[in-house]
């Protein structure tokens, strides 16, 4: 299976050879971006080593041009040359030597998009909530190396024991859609719906609403839900906690993904005009009183830009290309991509789809490429392909990359716990309270 490096290698080079000619009679480089269809074209520079950009500013190369990463997003420091310069080979030789000397006093988990040359590395594997549950089940380990993003890090903390440390190898692994939602903007839309919507209970007890956080958020926002009666969900759990919602509120205030909202609720039966967007930038998120008095659910401004780069044209190309082809995207993807395929849900419902196929199917995937390229080499009987022709991992969990593991691992040997993430225990505790809630809230 070639590598999702060198599928970006390769195809910065067919870009670069097409554009040869224009940068001949202009006698200027011209930029060079992969293309894809109908969405932005994911930058060829994602290809470069990671430490090359990390103090860059925004999420770099790969990242939606709309994504505008906050000025106080965590930098990486440099890497010591004896990493940057070591081969493939190099580094896996000590990353294993690293582990087998740590034994079982660190863990090292792996998210699902990981790239394949960390992830064989990893004890365990899942998406960020089995990753977080992973930490919590684990009181032996001194230590977890978290192998995904920041919000993911931060969980693991929430989860896992005050005297376990929680690392993220390289500190500008962050989310763009866990930054589209900060706290100050979710308090004062807090603030305007509560002026605007009241706080007194209806006849039936149920609170004018209540606020639902996606796990792909900050812990300050999982702690702002805790504190105002709200929980947090998973892409695999929102219908039923939306369900828990609807019993304790009168209508949900659901961010920051509103395609996971609109998706989960629009299979309830609910329609596009019960779920108005709100826009922090706008008063009233940019609708009227009368609208968020007729909501259901109140979609926060947010996307996961891997995901909305699906569209249904690339479903109609597939369905042409391979007749029969079944068609599973994730619902972070826009409403009509999701609608336009066979079947949608989480990372782990698309592995367990996979698992279940019969030899010779074809199954076309909306989702990360890493996730995509690893299902394909484990299951050589089935022909599996990602629904985007252009190459675009998501581009901050793309960070983490063997030398950043070798320089923790061997760090905590030398007796160090670099990039260690800590939750203020306040915000943990209220963090805490909207977690086990969604623990209770079992599909």
């Amino acid at each position: 299976m070639t590598s999702v490096h060198e599928l970006i290698t390769t195809a910065a080079t067919r870009e670069a050879e097409r554009a040869a000619p224009e940068r001949s009679a202009r006698g200027s480089r011209r930029p060079i971006a992969l293309r894809a269809t109908g969405v932005s074209s994911c930058d060829s520079g994602l290809a470069r080593d990671p430490w090359a950009i990390d103090q860059d500013p925004g999420y770099g190369p790969g990242a939606s041009v709309e994504d505008r990463a906050p000025r106080t997003s965590p930098r990486q420091g440099p890497l010591p040359e004896s990493y940057t310069r070591a081969s493939e080979a190099e580094l896996e030789a000590r990353i294993i030597a690293a582990k087998a000397e740590l034994g079982d006093r660190v863990a090292i988990l792996g998210h699902f998009y990981q790239r394949d040359e960390v992830v064989r590395h990893a004890d365990f594997v899942g998406d960020s909530f089995m990753l977080a549950q992973a930490a919590k089940q684990h009181p032996e380990a001194e230590a977890f190396v978290f192998c995904g993003v920041h919000f993911m890090a931060e969980t693991a903390d929430i989860l896992s024991g005050e005297d376990q440390a929680v690392i993220l190898p390289n500190l500008a692994a962050g989310c763009s859609m866990a930054d589209m939602a900060t706290i100050d903007q979710v308090e004062e839309c807090w603030r305007q719906l509560t002026d605007t919507l009241g706080t007194e209970p209806d006849t039936d007890g149920r609170q004018p609403v209540i606020p639902v956080t996606y796990m792909n958020s900050s812990a300050a926002i999982k702690a702002f839900c805790g504190r105002n009666g709200g929980i947090v969900c998973t892409s695999s759990n929102a219908r039923t906690v939306l369900e828990w919602a609807f019993v304790r509120g009168q209508r949900v205030v659901f961010f920051p993904d509103q395609h996971l909202g609109r998706n989960t609720a629009k299979a309830m039966g609910i329609t596009e005009d019960e779920m108005p967007l709100w826009r922090p930038h706008l008063p009233l998120g940019g609708n009227t009183v009368e609208q968020l008095e007729h909501a259901q659910v109140i979609l926060w401004n947010g996307f996961c830009s891997v995901h909305k780069r699906f569209t249904v044209a690339q479903i109609e190309q597939a369905r042409a290309e391979y007749p029969g082809v079944r068609v599973i995207v994730h619902p972070e993807c826009p409403a009509a991509v999701v609608e336009a395929a066979d079947a949608n849900g989480s990372t782990e419902v698309i592995r367990r789809a996979i698992e279940e196929a019969s030899p010779g199917d074809v199954i076309a995937i909306g989702t990360e490429i890493n996730l995509v390229n690893r299902l394909a080499d484990e299951h050589p009987d089935l022909t599996i392909f990602c629904l985007d022709p252009v190459v675009c991992p998501c581009s901050t969990m793309y960070r983490i990359h063997p030398a950043y593991l070798a320089w923790t691992l061997e760090s905590l040997l030398a007796g160090e716990t670099p990039n260690r993430i800590t939750v203020d225990p306040a915000v943990a505790d209220a963090s805490r309270v909207a977690l086990e809630r969604m623990l209770a809230a079992r599909p």
